[in-house]
């Protein structure tokens, strides 16, 4: 993949979240809630498929957009693949989804940037312990 064809993927993750996030906000209620992919995707800039994925990490799990869509704008599978692996599926336990999200480099990348973002954004006492947490798994 040539530079241009990287920088036109990243374009169009964003794109494709910016249109899926539109009227979401963050939990302060008046931020727009792209201001969370766009901070996740600078702290893996220079890596066109986690920006890609950083740009998109919580599509599935927070809007309508589905992979067949992300298939239909041309998203490639291995783009696609890290965002799955990212998404939260209903009750597994939060050790599960971790333990899943290790095994597959790109996606460990993301998580970790998404928890350093989430720590930045005036977190919760219980978001701290939970990301604390969360990042001692990645990083073990």
């Amino acid at each position: 993949m040539t530079t241009h064809a990287k920088s036109t993927l990243v374009t169009r993750a964003a794109a494709i979240a910016r249109a899926a996030h539109a009227g979401q906000f963050r939990r302060n209620g008046t931020t727009p809630y792209i201001v969370h992919p766009e901070a996740v995707a600078s702290r893996v800039s220079g890596d066109e498929i986690a920006e890609a994925a950083a740009w998109l990490h919580d599509v599935l799990e927070d809007t309508d957009t589905t992979v067949a869509q992300l298939r239909a704008q041309e998203m490639p599978e291995e783009v696609i693949t890290c965002v799955v692996t990212l998404t939260k599926k209903g009750e597994v336990a939060y050790e599960r989804y971790l333990a899943e999200i290790k095994s597959h480099p790109v996606a460990k990348k993301v998580k970790i940037a998404d928890m350093l973002a989430n720590l930045s954004d005036h977190p919760t006492d219980r978001q701290i312990v939970k990301y604390a947490k969360g990042l001692l798994v990645l990083m073990a």
